[in-house]
């Protein structure tokens, strides 16, 4: 009986609708209470936080988010370069799903340009959008279960880690951060051993997932560790603006691949995964069912993925052809020109938005006609949880406090731009 079924017959009392408080929770003096603080070298493994501490016992009576101790200026950087040398910035950010931020800031500036992806540069980019949600819910459930005091996982879900990561170098000639968004498509297209190779990962994959669910929705004191732990309503996943797998996995039916679908996601048809309790466990599983949803998509989309160009035919942005270089001196003044001086893009504002794997990732991007972006801003999933933070973690013993921050799946380096 797999653990999602056993899930169904749970059943916990409604919990109170949680009030969105400030992060301070810091109480008056108190002799009773004892001033700790966690990090900010790692208090889980999800990156650099300090979390300033009240405890009272070992109940969590008091809680601070500190943060930027990754603080690296990268949209400030990017905003110093073109808009094609700007593009390599964007995966450091959050380096665990680096093709989403490669691809959303690609799309705003579509947007400003009004370029148009050839269907094939679609489905590619859908491919490698479910890849890198697999990249991210492995990285989460190899850390999360550390976090818990279990280090069998984390090297299961390292090895499988080590399958996509060798699909994205394939395709684009690194393991990571390897620019293969590109406005107006892809870099290159898909190899032609990328097709075997991808769907020898998804036939390993499913069997894998399997073995994390036993691993995890069967062990006791993982369930134990986890259920009733850090709930989450749906009206206080509303109000702190929560998205992605922490609000669906509180019954808010929200994705949007499906409710405002992009790029290929408009006819690959995806059913957002909804749960009921919102609770540490939830969010762990939800993730596991969204691995599996993961792979069906790459599945469809090499069985349907469309032929003709992955890159939009035009000059005055895109790259010529490699090929082209060696032949063509009017290729090779064209190819020096956009990288050394870049192209313009049309005064204006445009907001693009993807489903990243912590959910909304948004590109904020502003023109002012010049080859330089006056303004960029990335919605960051990752900081809208650390706000909720202090509201899941009042009145909870210490050691639930690593729980439930290691179940919403915060990076730093999305938090710190």
């Amino acid at each position: 009986m797999s653990a999602l079924s056993d899930r169904r017959t749970l059943r916990y009392p409604p919990a109170e609708v949680l009030s969105p408080i400030p992060s301070v929770l810091i109480p008056p003096d108190n002799p009773d209470t004892m001033l700790i603080n966690l990090g900010p070298n790692h208090p889980s493994t999800h990156g650099v936080l300090r979390l300033v501490t009240t405890l009272d016992g070992e109940k969590v009576v008091g809680l601070h988010n500190e943060l930027g101790y990754v603080h690296t200026g990268i949209e400030k950087n990017m905003e110093q370069k073109s808009y094609w040398k700007a593009i390599t910035y964007a995966p450091r950010a959050d380096y665990n799903a680096f093709f989403a931020n490669e691809l959303v800031y690609c799309m705003a500036v579509e947007k400003l340009l009004g370029l148009e992806v050839p269907r094939r540069g679609e489905w590619i980019r859908a491919i490698f959008t479910e890849l890198q949600r697999i990249h991210n819910h492995l990285i989460f459930l190899g850390t999360g279960s550390v976090d818990l005091g279990g280090i069998a996982l984390l090297f299961y879900c390292f090895r499988e880690r080590d399958r996509v990561l060798d699909l994205v170098e394939l395709a684009g000639g690194v393991r990571m951060h390897p620019r293969y968004a590109q406005v107006g498509g892809v870099a290159e297209d898909i190899p032609v051993a990328f097709d075997r190779e991808a769907r020898s990962f998804i036939k390993e994959m499913r069997a894998r997932v399997d073995e994390y669910e036993d691993l995890i929705g069967q062990q006791p004191i993982f369930r134990d560790r986890t259920r009733g732990i850090g709930v989450i309503t749906p009206e206080f996943a509303r109000q702190m603006g929560l998205t992605g797998p922490n609000a669906r996995a509180s019954g808010v039916n929200w994705d949007l691949r499906a409710h405002e679908p992009y790029g290929a996601y408009r006819e690959l048809q995806v059913q957002p995964i909804v749960f009921d309790y919102g609770d540490v466990y939830d969010r762990y599983l939800i993730r596991l069912h969204e691995i599996r949803q993961s792979v069906d998509i790459i599945e469809r989309a090499l069985d349907g993925l469309p032929s003709g160009p992955w890159i939009a035919d035009d000059r005055k942005v895109v790259l010529p052809p490699r090929h082209e270089l060696h032949t063509s001196m009017e290729s090779l003044i064209h190819h020096f020109k956009l990288v050394t001086e870049g192209y313009r893009v049309p005064a204006g504002e445009a907001y693009a938005c993807v489903e990243g794997p912590r959910g909304e990732l948004g590109c904020n991007l502003v023109a002012d006609g010049s080859a330089k972006p006056w303004r960029v801003h990335f919605r960051s999933a990752s900081l809208v949880m650390l706000q909720s933070v202090a509201a899941l973690c009042k009145d909870v013993l210490l050691a639930d406090l690593i729980a439930i921050l290691a179940s919403l799946d915060p990076n730093m380096g999305d938090c710190d731009r």
